[in-house]
């Protein structure tokens, strides 16, 4: 199934550029939506994630379409990798699936791990200025029993990300973070399985 993404920030501006280059590139389907990048919530993006199958393909006019910021975008793309759906770009003219589409992989990833530093460089700054002033500060960690919720939920595909995301209070980049995170665990823990099915049982270790 080809799925195609349209999405322009306002009501006032126009989607038929992104609808005529998907309609030619032969999308099965589209679903398209008048809102900001920036809205954690976005209803039909939601809707297609909740949609896609393995072997999917998602098609879409440019990389900024899915998100604004480097993180989300990262979430995005990596989302769609575990889950084996194939993402193309037609203006950057990149699927995920070629080599270039690994190399944008590894460039967005070390471009977000760019930001995760600076962030983390400057809230240091900024602590140690506030401890020098004699205030405390930092984020509180998100709620781990919040998450374990919310991939209940997304594991029972009853409610869409937005929905999930607004029962447990979190940002759809904390579910997908998540849901990665689960899912290289689960591999992890079955290379770890498929080793000890290789030990002898019967061997044992000579003094």
């Amino acid at each position: 199934m080809k799925f195609g993404y349209a999405r322009v920030s306002t009501d006032t501006q126009s989607l038929d550029r992104q609808l005529d280059a998907l309609s030619k590139y032969g999308v099965d389907e589209v679903l398209q939506e008048k809102m900001t990048g920036t809205k954690r919530s976005r209803p039909e993006l939601d809707r297609l994630i909740d949609k896609m199958r393995e072997g999917d393909t998602v098609v879409i006019e440019s990389l900024s379409r899915l998100g604004r910021s480097t993180k989300d975008l990262l979430a995005m793309v990596e989302l769609f990798s575990e889950r084996g759906i194939t993402l193309v770009s037609l203006k950057e003219n990149i699927d995920i699936s070629t080599p270039t589409g690994k190399l944008l992989l590894t460039v967005l990833s070390a471009l977000c791990q760019f930001e995760r530093d600076l962030t983390v460089q400057r809230t240091n700054e900024g602590l140690t200025a506030a401890r020098a002033r004699g205030r405390k500060g930092g984020r509180p960690p998100t709620d781990k029993k919040a998450i374990e919720k919310a991939l209940k939920l997304y594991d029972a595909k009853a409610m869409s990300v937005s929905e999930i995301c607004e029962v447990c209070n979190i940002s759809q980049g904390t579910l997908y973070k998540a849901i990665n995170e689960r899912k290289e665990k689960e591999i992890e823990n079955g290379e770890k399985q498929t080793r000890f099915k290789h030990i002898d049982p019967s061997s044992s270790l000579s003094d």
